[in-house]
């Protein structure tokens, strides 16, 4: 595979790897420069604050991705490092001397750029700011399976007493109830005009697949002098599509490079500790004799791996077996369940199934935007497409699920209000509903 017009030996000549870096730079933002990664290799300190403005520029973006309010990016460099080295260390990147590298930027090039192709790999970072950039044009919709949410401290109103004053917490949950039914209307309003928008340009759009026209493609019919700004911006994207196109047809020019900056390693730095880094997308550049060497090298590590999990599971089960049968002994024989309590159970059990299905099902789903598309009932739906009758069922077993969950916590939280109150002599306390 290649681009047209460049032939196989070209990307081993003289001048590959700078445009190899060039292309990487052009997909990239921060543009850094090829003689900025010679003079990394080498560990001179002319590249340090380059280094460290790039890999800022690429983490940021990409730590912002998503955020409910996004905040204002530090302008000091002291600040900027201190950002990169949080998000690096979050991501799980391990080589002890990046955390090192002192917060004024004097020293360390070669350790940025070991960072900063780590990152490439780890982030994969031209496929995602390939997809920062890419202009939609359809009305889209977020499809999220996550179970984490983002947590975000709420300042406390602390009493004399270092307490929380319960009226405050009664406040906070007023606003928020208040702000989820305003934020219930609103996207009410906003799927109502979205049929209205979808049901009358049926038959507009020139794709039959899609039928309609969207909220943008109208905004460009009702005021044409946005569409300068539109062509801007997909002229960027396509610039960005070439950039990332050549990166990906010189990419291993560069990963052989990295090779021999790994060989020199001009600050004396122990690399005993380096572990292997697979590229399966580069892979087939390289010799039937070093694939089946790794093979039988990753072979006998899993294998290896498989016979200690095992003897960890026997270990474990036995134990187990053990415990259970001195449990069995010690407790009274139970009586028959009734038909109440059987019913009771094959309906918890139908809701943990129906729980295990939703998180089967989920997997499937992209964590990205979805563009919505009108369909009457009864028309056939393309391969590769998610029905929002499914997605709404799913999500409101899973809207059951948190509620079962409310509800036991709060009446977990109830008994223990109750026994803190009888501690109190002379105070009569009554629970909230």
């Amino acid at each position: 595979m290649g681009l047209p017009g460049l032939r196989p030996r070209e990307r081993s000549g003289p001048g590959a790897l700078p445009r190899a870096i060039s292309a990487l730079s052009r997909a990239l933002r921060g543009r850094p420069r090829p003689e900025t990664f010679r003079k990394a290799k080498f560990d001179l300190p002319e590249a340090v604050a380059e280094l460290w403005s790039l890999l800022f520029s690429l983490l940021w973006p990409v730590h912002q991705e998503g955020a409910v309010a996004p905040g204002d990016p530090p302008e000091a460099l002291e600040g900027q490092i201190r950002f990169v080295k949080w998000v690096l260390h979050c991501y799980g990147y391990g080589r002890r001397h990046f955390y090192q590298l002192p917060e004024v930027g004097s020293h360390g090039s070669y350790e940025l750029l070991l960072a900063f192709s780590w990152l490439l790999v780890y982030l994969s970072l031209p496929e995602r700011f390939l997809y920062l950039n890419c202009v939609y044009q359809g009305d889209d919709a977020w499809i999220c399976s996550c179970k984490d949410l983002a947590s975000y401290p709420v300042p406390l109103a602390l009493s004399c007493k270092g307490r929380v004053d319960i009226r405050y917490v009664q406040w906070l949950l007023g606003k928020l109830r208040f702000q989820w039914r305003s934020l219930y209307a609103s996207q009410q309003e906003q799927c109502t005009l979205l049929n209205k928008i979808h049901l009358y340009t049926r038959g507009c759009h020139p794709d039959p697949s899609i039928g309609h026209l969207s909220v943008p493609e109208i905004e460009l019919l009702r005021f044409p002098e946005s569409s300068k700004q539109m062509l801007q911006q997909l002229e960027s994207e396509n610039s960005c599509l070439e950039a990332f196109l050549e990166w990906k047809h010189m990419e291993l020019v560069y990963w052989q490079w990295m090779d021999t900056v790994l060989d020199a390693n001009p600050i004396g730095i122990p690399n005993a500790d380096k572990q292997d880094v697979f590229l399966p997308e580069i892979l087939q550049y390289c010799s039937p004799k070093y694939l089946t060497g790794e093979m039988d090298r990753v072979q006998k590590n899993l294998e290896a791996l498989r016979q200690r999990l095992q003897e960890t599971v026997n270990q474990q089960r036995a134990a187990w077996h053990t415990k259970v049968s001195r449990c069995s002994q010690r407790l009274p024989r139970l009586p028959e369940l009734s038909t109440a309590m059987m019913k009771e159970i094959q309906k918890t059990v139908e809701c943990e199934l129906a729980a295990l299905e939703q998180g089967c099902g989920v997997k499937s789903w992209s964590h990205r935007l979805q563009r919505l598309v009108f369909r009457e009932a009864g028309e056939p739906s393309h391969s590769g497409t998610h029905q929002m009758t499914k997605v709404i069922q799913v999500l409101r077993r899973e809207e059951a699920s948190l509620e079962k969950t409310f509800r036991r916590l709060q009446e977990e939280c109830q008994q223990e209000l109750a026994i803190l109150a009888r501690g109190l002599e002379g105070v009569i306390w009554i629970l909230p509903p």
